[in-house]
């Protein structure tokens, strides 16, 4: 039986070539690939990220290639991006105390979000977070994303993460104990070497937000505590760690060997490697 894989996308952009990579990867073993977004809206690349000729400037060159950009084109453009499925109609949204009747409204929402969770979770065998600027914006802080990374950390399933996409590990956390789901793990991300200083740019949105607005290796170092480390492997070509069932990966380049590592894990039973 084919694997499948549920992969989540920013609905204010990704960047090209943190979904090719898994894609790829997962086509080439046979697996079945589905979208999803936030509200259900198809997801869109970042124009930067089709751009071979957009200099990176942290880094200071161009960091798509021609082919890159067509294969990012191609996939972006194409029907299998169209109707993806919707996380906030799949998983019900957690009431507010100050809501009428909030105790049954919450024994309500727990039933509920034991059995979505639980159907989406039994449905796939890992989980792909892309990374790109959009995330910031409708996934490291979004609820029922997090109660999805928290059913498949349950269901001992592996999840991959991209770029800003690690936002949403530190951030999912259980609210009877608020502990981090990374701590005492080994991860990479962006770090701040790697940060703009100015023109994080979103989808749909028209203005200059600047610099990242948090700092994403600040979070990540607190998540992990100090039983995990994060890893930014500055200067080095690549930065994919592996400390099941999180693998993660540090930006652009890094996105073919996460997807590789996922498959890997998923064949081989891969439980740390990276570091």
């Amino acid at each position: 039986m084919s694997r499948r894989i549920l992969v989540v996308l920013s609905e204010y952009g990704y960047w090209a070539e943190e979904l090719v990579g898994p894609v790829e990867a997962f086509d080439s073993a046979g697996y079945q690939v589905t979208f999803a977004t936030a509200n259900g809206r198809r997801a869109h690349a970042l124009p930067p990220s089709l751009d071979p000729d957009y200099i990176d400037p942290p880094l200071g060159r161009s960091v798509t290639t021609v082919d890159m950009a067509n294969r990012g084109r191609r996939l972006d453009e194409s029907s299998r991006l169209d109707n993806p499925l919707s996380i906030a109609d799949l998983i019900p949204e957690r009431p507010y105390l100050s809501s009428l009747n909030p105790l049954r409204r919450l024994e309500e929402y727990y039933r509920e979000l034991s059995a979505s969770v639980g159907d989406l979770v039994a449905s796939f065998d890992a989980l792909v977070l892309v990374g790109g600027s959009g995330p910031i914006v409708d996934m490291a802080n979004n609820e029922r994303l997090h109660e999805v990374v928290l059913g498949f950390v349950a269901a001992d399933k592996p999840i991959l993460a991209e770029c800003y996409g690690v936002t949403v590990l530190a951030f999912a956390r259980d609210l009877e104990t608020r502990a981090s789901i990374i701590a005492g793990k080994h991860v990479t991300g962006h770090p701040k070497e790697y940060d703009y200083k100015d023109g994080t740019g979103f989808l749909g949105v028209e203005f200059n937000m600047g610099p990242p607005p948090y700092p994403l290796e600040y979070i990540l170092r607190d998540a992990t505590g100090p039983g995990g480390q994060f890893h930014g492997n500055v200067g080095k070509e690549l930065s994919v760690i592996v400390d099941y069932p999180f693998i993660t990966a540090r930006s652009t380049p890094d996105s073919a060997l996460a997807g590789a590592k996922l498959v890997e894990t998923l064949e081989q039973g891969l439980r740390r490697d990276g570091w």
